[in-house]
């Protein structure tokens, strides 16, 4: 057999070869899979069970939720009912300096619990919300940073379309892992608060105060019930059934497509051109996203079946590393590649070498998942290739460069960062909920 540093090297070097030269992942992936079968898996019979795998990859019941969270998010959005709960946490927030920062991690914390997609939230609060911040005299970090902070909040707190594909390519717990994410997930957002508090109290000529007439305490109530209280059904409809063991995973973003469903008929909000366009939106992202799973699976069994797997394990764990050191430096692997690929294509390649060392080291999976999770939220937004950083560039003001919007999204990224010393830390922040269900 080859030995396994060749047969990686061979694998994952002409991998990322293909992304180099510009081919597209997926084709990338079945390119490389395409000759690694016929050399490592006996010629034409490899290819035959290449294409057998194929079918096996994606008629996963885990894999269920994905397309189901992609409408229930993108009829959210599409149907006005999230810019009806932005409107209302406006009222609601009232008068305070740097409002309209705080108003953003609110609705972004908000969102994530009711769409499970950081490009929806990162777009739909650029568009509304940075405007009217340079309106009011808001520099530029004051407004790009929330946004992108906050829209990335939509990786770990639940319905997150990511953990679910993170737990299916990773066996792990589904429905664990979505509530995992619950907890540090609100941590996030209160250390997202207390960073704009700060850069506020630092420089007040940042977020500058403005004229605001509050609503009657009577008024916001009404709203409050009107506007907010409602939406509770969706995270109920998801969340709730989960920890309530009510529903899988699955059957919970069915259940949250009848819960937007329901609410938006209330709000007479619901009509043929929102359902039509979530579906489509959803429909074109589950098709590229079980392409690129089909191409994982197959990968993943040329590491194991050409020994990379097994060597890279052995040798990895031979290392005099304790478990912290080699959690950090997976990390570390995933924040590097975050500067160049999207979070897909980074847990397709990463997963089949991480997930076999996590359980060798016996990691708490979930923990370990989370753990992960909130680094491939990081790469959302590390230059020069973060996915939110050109959403929000696109939305931005004219003339706003890549390099000022990844700067505003700097201390959000050590926010991060502090998040994930406090879960190694403290475990208990992301097993505590999973544990009760």
């Amino acid at each position: 057999m080859m030995d396994w540093t060749l047969s990686i090297a061979i694998l994952i070097g002409g991998l990322l070869f293909s992304m180099g030269i510009g081919l597209p992942v997926a084709l990338g992936f079945l390119l490389i899979n395409v000759i690694g079968t016929y050399f490592f898996m006996g010629g034409v019979r490899g290819i035959d069970q290449m294409i057998a795998n194929a079918t096996m990859a994606v008629s996963t019941y885990s894999l269920a939720p994905v397309p189901l969270f992609l409408v229930m998010g993108s009829l959210f959005f599409h149907s006005g009912l999230a810019r009806r709960v932005l409107d209302a946490i406006d009222v609601l927030i009232g008068r305070l300096p740097a409002r309209l920062s705080y108003l953003t991690v609110t609705s972004g914390t908000v969102f994530a619990a009711l769409s499970g997609s950081s490009l929806a939230n990162t777009g739909m609060l650029g568009t509304l919300m940075v405007p009217e911040m340079m309106k009011r005299g808001y520099k530029k970090h004051m407004a790009i940073g929330p946004i992108l902070g906050s829209g990335g909040l939509a990786v770990i707190i639940p319905p997150s379309t990511l953990a679910v594909l993170f737990g299916s390519l990773a066996r792990i717990d589904i429905g664990g892992l979505l509530v995992a994410g619950l907890l540090p997930g609100l941590i996030l957002a209160c250390l997202y608060a207390i960073l704009i508090f700060v850069q506020a109290k630092w420089d007040p000529t940042a977020a500058p105060v403005y004229d605001y007439v509050p609503k009657p305490i009577g008024e916001r109530v009404l709203i409050f019930c009107r506007d907010i209280l409602p939406m509770a059904a969706i995270i109920f409809a998801v969340v709730g059934s989960i920890l309530t063991g009510i529903a899988t995973p699955t059957e919970s973003g069915a259940l949250g497509i009848l819960a937007v469903g329901i609410l938006a008929l209330i709000f007479r909000a619901l009509d043929m051109k929102a359902v039509t366009t979530a579906v489509a939106d959803a429909a074109r992202v589950t098709g590229m996203t079980f392409l690129l799973i089909t191409a994982s699976s197959t990968f993943a069994q040329l590491l194991a079946f050409s020994g990379a797997s097994n060597g890279f394990v052995r040798w990895a764990t031979s290392l005099n590393m304790g478990p912290t050191e080699m959690l950090l430096v997976m990390a570390l692997i995933l924040l590097l590649l975050g500067m160049f690929m999207d979070q897909v294509s980074m847990m397709l390649i990463t997963l089949p070498v991480f997930v076999p060392i996590a359980m060798s080291l016996q990691f708490d999976m979930i923990w370990w998942g989370l753990i992960m999770l909130l680094m491939l939220e990081v790469s959302f937004t590390t230059p020069p290739f973060g996915l939110l950083l050109f959403v929000m560039q696109g939305v931005s003001p004219r003339g706003t460069t890549l390099p000022e919007v990844a700067r505003a999204a700097l201390p959000y990224i050590l926010c991060v960062f502090l998040l994930v010393g406090l879960v190694i830390v403290f475990p208990a922040l992301a097993t505590l909920i999973p544990s009760m269900m």
